[in-house]
């Protein structure tokens, strides 16, 4: 993944929307100390130590950086896996769409700091959470995910925090160890593993259906107003149409944590499929054309292009209610 650097890709003659919203988050453990280095035979062990964090997140970074100057996925994926794997794979592929400053900076090393170590108990989860900032905007926050893929800890779900809402207290024993929460239980109307559905649901529908159990916040009011666009506007001036069709993640795995208010803070992969289909009148006369980043990535001039976006969000969820605060997507594919 890249530091902390907001990129807005220019506008196709093919509009494509790019869902990128994040809230700001700012990770707190109630009760004290994160997770102990050492301990007694009878004291609780986390699922790594403290000092096996910092070395996994310390290998994360220094060869994030040198896969990032050379773009060399194959490298990344010695460190990183999952959902963010599938869509640094593709900033990858577009980085020669990039102007040359914002390639420049990509390229550039940075370091995280300021980390906070998130450690469930060790048998209640494979995985692990580090809070950190970036050495090139100390203002803003990152929570990162790594789990266990073929027998190496890698990043697999991170989302970046830009302004306004912290996030909850993470519940800690008196040990310092967090509790991880089964993806799949209920809290209140959703589950962990309904987030993606739920909110692709505000894409493809405007909300009629699971994504009804959602409170409005900025990212799910910003996908409501991508389908009201879309369904009035269409694409390429209104001579196509534009439709999103909720499609299964790269990789479904969701990761959850209990917050001290006995709620739920979870971090989930969504995507969706983009397709913008010339209207029939004028199919004989006319084709879309890709823009620069879809060709990038495969589409060809025709009636129909499929735009792909893979992404992951953070929520929050109490039996109350279900608050989507940060979603980040990735054109990952056009055909």
């Amino acid at each position: 993944m890249s530091p902390h650097t907001t990129r807005l890709a220019p506008l196709p003659r093919l509009k494509v929307a790019a869902l990128g919203v994040t809230t700001a988050l700012a990770l707190t453990a109630c009760g004290g100390q994160a997770a102990s280095d050492s301990g007694a035979d009878d004291t609780p062990q986390g699922v790594v130590t403290q000092a096996a964090a910092k070395k996994i997140a310390d290998r994360y970074e220094e060869v994030n950086n040198k896969a990032n100057a050379a773009q060399d996925e194959k490298l990344l994926g010695t460190v990183e896996a999952g959902q963010v794997y599938a869509m640094d794979k593709a900033v990858y592929t577009l980085f020669e769409t990039w102007p040359k400053k914002e390639q420049k900076s990509y390229a550039e090393p940075f370091s995280y700091q300021d980390r906070e170590y998130v450690i469930p108990k060790k048998g209640t989860a494979t995985w692990f959470a580090v809070r950190a900032k970036s050495s090139v905007d100390r203002k803003n926050s990152v929570l990162l995910v790594f789990d266990k893929v073929g027998g190496t800890y890698k990043m697999v779900l991170s989302l970046w925090a830009d302004s306004g809402e912290p996030l909850p207290e993470i519940a800690v024993d008196r040990h310092g160890l967090a509790e991880a929460v089964d993806p799949g239980t209920k809290v209140g109307k959703l589950a962990p593993s309904d987030l993606g559905a739920a909110y692709e649901d505000f894409l493809e529908t405007g909300g009629k259906k699971e994504g009804k159990a959602l409170a409005s916040t900025k990212p799910v009011e910003n996908a409501k107003q991508t389908y009201q666009r879309s369904s009035t506007e269409g694409a390429a001036d209104g001579k196509a149409t534009e439709k999103f069709f909720t499609k299964p993640p790269a990789d479904p795995s969701v990761y959850a944590l209990r917050t001290a208010d006995g709620g739920v803070l979870a971090l989930f992969p969504a995507a969706h499929k983009q397709e913008s289909l010339l209207k029939e009148s004028y199919r004989s006369i006319a084709d879309l054309v890709p823009n620069d980043e879809q060709s990038a990535l495969g589409a060809t001039s025709g009636a129909l292009i499929t735009d792909v976006f893979e992404g992951q969000g953070l929520a929050e969820l109490t039996d109350k209610t279900a608050r989507i605060t940060a979603v980040d997507f990735q054109h990952v594919d056009a055909r």
